[in-house]
């Protein structure tokens, strides 16, 4: 077996159990460590006892994750391009996708970097940092912004090598990154006694590191796929096919940053210990969601491997056995973080009004949080079989069309409560209608398909 089919057994030919195993547990083990970092980030900031460090944090999360959602533009939109075009036996397409991901991520996050520098002030308005932590925000992503073309190639990578069978490898970069934020967060933030600004200096040095690791994966030549710059292709079908799967896909990670935007700016109104409060409380459903949509990432290149093979029974196979699986894990992790919410929450907030909404928002946004894994496998499921307009649509209404409009509506009718329960019922509503869209979808896929193959048996069918 040569080098490329023993890369790709897991797609074609492994048992349907064990390879979602394989391909989910790196993907899942990846953002378990992201997970630990957002948390390490603010616990070790809750260690100084200045709960507006904790919420300066909860300000400039989101504003960070606007890097993270542009490496996905690439990273989710090749992995499904990729995946697909190994299952057709285009390698040398697939090398050319790869490099222009490669080049491209790198480019957008200078220029990325370059402008958030640029309005920084109007961001800091915008994103509703107060007078008491105004200073701490900007000195944070003053200095995160410096990693920005890493932050965008890690994340773009650590999607991609998935899709050439790479799971461990894939999982490999993001573990190194995180591994060394986590080390040095308590150096630079209590031993040093920088603060905000040794999280953020720490955060710099893990994405540099990790976006080194992929680098050097590639530079040892035993990928399938390339990052060199002679295989960079401005062709439509290259771009193209990676935008359109890849913008829709990032855009529900894009929405998710501004809606938190807009949430803490309404929250801001309430006071900096209900911004703190809600900040945590997202953190601890971070515990569910990072690891559904790890869940969702690692059964993509599966799906989409399948798809561009043709063969529907291991492709409905790997689906269902996913969906259950995500629906099983939801509800464990739900269970757990109901049963010790107190104790989540109090690692991170010392002051009693904080600890208070942290507990309470907590609890609302636990409510759906069960559904998330089933919800990220029917999103990836579309992006693995390219439905580029479906996947836009879901991902506009969850974070964008749906959730902003229930944030305003619901704190008129619930003040501080309305904003958080607007996330619960929009949970609801998104996962209707990723089920709806979704078997819309795949029925037409089928019908087309099966017509196709009837042709193919008996081309001269309908003819006089």
């Amino acid at each position: 077996m040569d080098k490329s089919n023993e890369k790709l057994a897991v797609f074609s030919t492994m048992p349907v159990p064990q390879a979602v195993m394989k391909n989910v547990l790196p993907a899942v083990a990846a953002m378990i460590m992201v997970l630990i970092y957002n948390l390490a980030d603010t616990f070790f900031i809750g260690q100084t006892h200045d709960d507006f460090q904790v919420a300066a944090v909860s300000l400039a999360t989101p504003v960070f994750l606007l890097f993270m959602s542009l490496g996905n533009v690439f990273g989710i939109g090749g992995t499904s391009v990729i995946s697909r075009a190994l299952g057709e036996r285009r390698g040398e397409f697939a090398r050319k996708v790869s490099a222009f991901c490669a080049w491209a991520s790198i480019g957008t996050g200078v220029i990325a970097s370059l402008l958030m520098a640029v309005f920084l002030d109007k961001v800091l308005s915008l994103i509703g940092a107060s007078d008491e932590t105004w200073d701490f925000v900007k000195s944070y992503l003053s200095i995160v912004l410096i990693s920005g073309p890493f932050v965008l190639f890690a994340t773009c990578f650590s999607n991609i090598l998935r899709a050439e069978g790479q799971s461990n490898k894939a999982m490999m970069g993001s573990l190194i990154g995180n591994v060394l934020n986590i080390i040095l967060d308590p150096i630079m933030i209590l031993s040093f006694d920088w603060g905000i600004a040794g999280a953020a200096v720490a955060t710099v040095i893990g994405n540099v590191f990790a976006a080194s690791y992929y680098l050097f994966y590639f530079l040892k030549k035993k990928s399938i796929l390339s990052i060199g710059i002679r295989d960079f292709s401005l062709k439509k079908d290259v771009f193209e096919g990676v935008l359109t799967i890849g913008i829709p896909a990032a855009l529900g990670s894009l929405l998710m940053s501004v809606s938190q935007i807009v949430m803490n700016s309404l929250m801001a109104s309430y006071g900096d210990m209900e911004i703190a409060a809600v900040g945590v409380a997202m953190k601890v459903t971070m515990i569910t969601g990072m690891i559904s949509i790890g869940l969702g990432q690692g059964v993509q290149p599966l799906l989409g491997y399948s798809f561009g093979a043709r063969n529907l029974d291991r492709y409905r196979n790997i689906l269902r056995f996913s969906v259950v699986l995500a629906f099983l894990i939801g509800v464990s992790l739900t269970l757990i973080c109901l049963g010790f919410t107190h104790q989540i929450v109090g690692v991170f907030l010392t002051e009693k009004k904080a600890m208070k909404f942290g507990v309470e928002f907590t609890h609302i946004l636990l409510t759906t949080s069960s559904l998330f894994g089933v919800f990220y496998v029917l999103v990836n499921a579309l992006q693995a079989i390219g439905a580029a307009k479906a996947s836009l649509l879901i991902n506009l209404s969850r974070q964008g069309i749906l959730y902003i409009p229930a944030l305003f509506i619901l704190r008129s009718l619930l003040n501080v409560q309305g904003l958080i329960w607007a996330q619960p019922l929009v949970d609801v509503l998104s996962i209707i209608i990723a089920a709806v869209l979704y078997a819309s979808t795949i029925n037409g896929y089928k019908t087309r398909l099966e017509y196709q193959q009837a042709e193919n048996k008996h081309p001269a069918a309908g003819t006089s």
